[in-house]
């Protein structure tokens, strides 16, 4: 029988059955609700009650809200409508019975048959979702917890379903949930002593003015110790204030937990809240915010403060209030920002270092003599034409600026910084995993378990559905329709998803790349035949300038269709748990974004320039478009013109303008569905719940989407950071805006998402070792056949006849006679300033056309190649052994972090001891001197109370 339904009053229940009550009175057509109720309650709690944080008794607080679509009842409905208020008990667990039973409910009373007759189809899905509401709002009142609706709102066609976990309850889902709450033990912190101590004060007096003003952040030099919560163990908390003993970020997540674990079994398969979720039954399911965020007379609360201190532009340059942070949202939340600020911190040296890269490029540029050489202006070397028929002659000199551009980013610093961005991505690793550990003391999950959590994790709703209909066609042997079969299908193979998830990655990524190199030809050869000289002179920045920018739209528009289509091939798997459809979706959606961003990053660096030919003998595409090539000083500059056009592009347009503007669009749209436009906007704030207000904030999509962006942010900053010493720069200004922007987004913009405990990132840390490790391998690559540093090396030390640079740039280019040009392949002009051309050259190591094998790869082009390849190997194995080192160095736990620790597995043995001896001293004293009897009771209290405190230690033994 539900709570609220008994002829006994309970207390804190009575106001509750008076509002069903009045609200069918209202439908009735008596009284008006309003006056009754506010006249009914005391002034202090009209005024708590008009905040929306509690019931309309003004004591129990809302911990949780469910919405629901509300149809504007007609005249002819008017008995309906009263009728679904005024139902009694037995009604209501009459229609629950024969629901269970398989036999559809009592037809409801009609009005009108004519008017009737035309509603029955719209009113029969509307009545459905009411049945399925009130059976499963009946077994969350059998759970424990407490419910009142209201429909009386000023958001037409939305009622809410407030929810309140009574003390019970939340002492139950605790002790199931394994909760540490902290205990009346408290212990003190040992502090560092030294010479260490001594620096750390050092450091935090000329921090000072960067840690936000909040409590959480300031040193504590005593601690609480906890332990996971146990009914039969009350006595070891402090439980003299039980109504902030469990917070709010706790009491929601509790009451998540209740929802996920009660099913309604009204329709023909079972449901849980996913499910009536996603069939519409309930249109939303979000835990409150604490209070408002701006005002005068807004009183304080955490997200108050959060939004002053965390997500205000102003303090950019202070410290998260990470402790703040996690007491509102949660540990996974609070993981993330603190992973977030740890990489924004690290970046700062390598941002630095980038700098000083740059700087040393743009102060030797003068001094390259290379770069001298081509633009020396007596260099009247005649180069081959870049395309057939349109495109003449044209002199070294005129590659003079792209030469000394590319010296900026290809330079001997170089190297010297890509073995740095390896050693940097390996030390911020290892200082992710000690600052990880220091997160799980200071918030007490050094014992959880992140198998227990799997144990707890339950089926997903569409896994139970599927497994279900699977049993059915067995049991029955029907033959199921062609919308069942779509609708539950049989578990697809992971390698068959992934299978067709690299071939639409790798047809699409090619198709796409593909047709960028034909737009660079045909665009090419047009400009060349242009009348306009200054075209014709800047055809390569334009032709690179705007295939840069075709890419990075493609790029932001596959984005979201390859993460729709990961979601989908995820759906397809149907995984057994909500963490497991989590991981496979992120794994699916990486892999297909990654690949995204950083194919034509790839083309560019690895195979633009390499599948040319020679002149006379060009590989052409559809017989007609020449491969292109890479300019005179190589295919670096171009490389960093790509990987900072798509790199900036993601960050400005992707990662930030949509981020501030699609959700104001999403609750623009909102508002206008509401028909609320002619409310000011301090009315609204005025005359709304709080239930209300954050029923028109965006809901909360998940750190997917935040963790992608850093992710492949990280990517840009490691993979290619050889020709673009910047990009650690404009990371660490976007993570600044990235921090602030995030922060206000998840304060002000969206719904208080469910607090969830975690005690790492999960995947996401193995997806960065991953690229950190690749990032390695393609660095090394860059450098040695991107750019020109190897072959600089070998004519230095081989060639050179002086050991120097000079005739460097002769020695790199072949010669060619014009009359081996394939017919309709030589320029229309084969004159050049007025002489005839008989000789052109073009950069290759081949053999000259008077040898006796003309145009053959020389020895020269062999000596580069094993030089090359040489270089990669001993790269990366230095590189990698260098990080592994770091690796080694470094311990993942930090030293007093550890002593701590085993410090806490001691006073937990001692309190438990302390407890053991109260509890015999207590069976003593109720017992005779008679030590047959005392024996018998003796062993009886150990076995009640050793279990626990060896389960306990078991569970913080590492």
């Amino acid at each position: 029988m539900e709570k609220n339904e008994r002829s006994t009053p309970i207390p804190g229940k009575e106001k509750e059955v008076d509002i069903i009550n009045i609200k069918g009175i209202e439908d009735i057509g008596y009284v008006q609700p309003d006056s009754i109720l506010l006249n009914s309650l005391a002034p202090e709690e009209n005024t708590q009650c008009q905040h929306g944080l509690y019931f309309q008794d003004g004591e129990r607080r809302v911990d949780y809200i469910l919405t629901y679509h509300i149809k504007k009842p007609s005249s002819s409905r008017s008995n309906r409508q009263s009728s679904r208020f005024t139902d009694n008990a037995f009604t209501r667990s009459l229609r629950r019975g024969t629901a269970r039973l398989g036999r559809p409910p009592p037809p409801q009373p009609r009005g009108v048959p004519e008017v009737a007759s035309q509603d029955h189809s719209m009113d029969y899905h509307e009545d459905d979702k009411r049945y399925r509401r009130e059976e499963f709002e009946g077994n969350l009142r059998d759970m424990g917890l407490e419910l009142e609706k209201d429909e009386d709102t000023k958001t037409p066609g939305v009622g809410f379903v407030k929810i309140h976990a009574p003390w019970h309850v939340l002492c139950r889902e605790a002790e199931f949930m394994k909760l540490k709450m902290p205990t009346k033990k408290v212990y003190e912190v040992k502090q560092c002593s030294g010479v260490g101590a001594k620096i750390n004060t050092l450091v935090n007096k000329a921090t000072e003015p960067l840690h936000p003003n909040v409590e959480e952040n300031r040193a504590q030099n005593v601690k609480h110790l906890s332990y996971a919560f146990s009914r039969e163990k009350q006595h070891l908390f402090d439980l003299s204030d039980r109504d902030s003993f469990f917070d709010s970020k706790t009491r929601a997540s509790i009451v998540f937990e209740v929802l996920k674990r009660t099913k309604c079994t009204k329709a023909k398969y079972s449901m849980g809240i996913t499910s009536l979720l996603g069939s519409g039954v309930y249109t939303a399911a979000y835990p409150l915010h604490d209070g408002d965020v701006d005002g005068e007379n807004v009183e304080p609360n955490d997200r108050k403060l959060l939004y002053e201190e965390w997500a205000s532009y102003s303090v950019f340059y202070k410290y998260q209030p990470i402790g703040l942070v996690r007491k509102y949202f949660g540990e996974k939340i609070g993981l993330y920002f603190a992973w977030l600020g740890l990489y924004t911190q690290m970046l700062i040296p390598a941002s630095v270092v980038g700098v000083i890269v740059f700087l040393y490029g743009c102060a030797t540029v003068d001094n390259n003599i290379p770069s001298m050489e081509i633009c020396h202006p007596r260099n009247n070397i005649t180069m081959c034409p870049l395309c057939d028929r349109a495109c003449n002659y044209w002199k070294l000199k005129e590659a003079c600026g792209t030469a000394r551009a590319s010296h900026l980013f290809d330079n001997p610093a170089t190297v010297f910084f890509s073995i740095f961005m390896a050693l940097w991505a390996a030390m911020f690793m290892e200082h992710w995993k000690r600052r990880q550990m220091r997160l799980n003391y200071e918030w007490d999950l050094t014992g959880f378990e992140e198998e227990e959590e799997e144990l707890k994790d339950h089926p997903r709703a569409e896994y139970e559905l599927c497994v279900m209909q699977k049993s059915l066609k067995k049991e029955h042997k029907t033959q199921k329709t062609e919308k069942e079969k779509l609708t539950c299908r049989d578990r697809l193979p992971a390698y068959m998803t992934n299978i067709v998830m690299m071939l639409l990655m790798i047809g699409v990524t090619f198709a796409i790349v593909f047709g960028v190199i034909l737009y660079r030809i045909s665009i090419t050869a047009a400009l060349h035949m242009s009348n306009n000289p200054t075209t014709r002179s800047n055809v390569r920045l334009m032709v690179k300038t705007t295939a840069a920018i075709i890419n990075l739209v493609v790029i932001l528009i596959l984005d979201e269709v390859y993460g729709a289509v990961a979601r989908w091939l995820t759906v397809l798997e149907v995984p057994k748990t909500d963490k497991s459809f989590e991981e496979r979706l992120i794994f699916k959606t990486f892999i297909l974004k990654f690949v995204n961003a950083f194919t034509p990053i790839i083309y560019i660096a690895f195979f633009r320039g390499r599948l040319v030919g020679r002149p006379g003998s060009y590989l052409y595409v559809f017989e007609s478009y020449r491969m292109e090539e890479c300019a005179h000083g190589g295919c670096l500059m171009e490389l960093c013109i790509q990987l900072s056009i798509t790199m900036l592009g993601k960050q400005l347009i992707q990662n930030n303008l949509f981020e501030i503007g699609i959700p104001k669009l999403k609750k623009l749209i909102r508002y206008i569905k509401s028909k609320r436009r002619s409310f000011q906007e301090e009315e609204r704030e005025k005359k709304l719940q709080r239930y209300e207000t954050d029923h028109f904030l965006e809901p909360f999509a998940g750190l997917t989407p935040e963790y992608m962006e850093m992710i492949i942010q990280f990517g840009f900053v490691t993979l290619f950071v050889a020709s673009f010493p910047l990009a650690p720069l404009f990371a660490l200004l976007n993570n600044i805006i990235e921090i602030r922007l995030d922060a206000k987004k998840f304060v002000a913009e969206l719904r208080r998402p469910v607090a969830a405990r975690a005690k790492d990132i999960g995947i996401w840390y193995n997806l960065l070792r991953g690229v950190a490790k690749v990032a390695v391998i393609i660095n090394a690559f860059v450098i040695s056949f991107t750019s020109d540093f190897i072959p600089r090396l070998v004519y230095q030390y081989m060639y050179s006849p002086d050991g120097s640079m000079h005739g460097f740039v002769n020695h790199t280019m072949s010669y060619f006679n014009v009359s081996d040009f394939q017919d309709g392949k030589e320029p229309m002009d084969p004159h050049h300033l007025g002489y005839q051309v008989e000789m052109c050259r073009y950069k290759d190591y081949r053999e000259p056309p008077w040898s006796n094998t003309p145009y053959v790869v020389s020895k020269e082009f062999w000596a580069v190649l094993a030089a090359r390849l040489a270089f990669v190997i001993v790269f990366q194995n230095v590189v990698m052994l260098m990080s592994d080192i770091v690796d080694w160095l470094i311990p993942d736990i930090p030293k007093d972090i550890s002593l701590q620790i085993h410090k806490e597995k001691i006073l937990m043995v001692e309190l438990f001891m302390k407890e053991e001896q109260g509890k015999m001293q207590f069976i003593d004293s109720m017992t005779p001197c008679d030590g047959k009897e005392r024996n018998n009771h003796a062993p009886i209290a150990r076995s009640r109370s050793i279990p626990h405190t060896h389960s306990h230690t078991h569970a913080n033994n590492f």
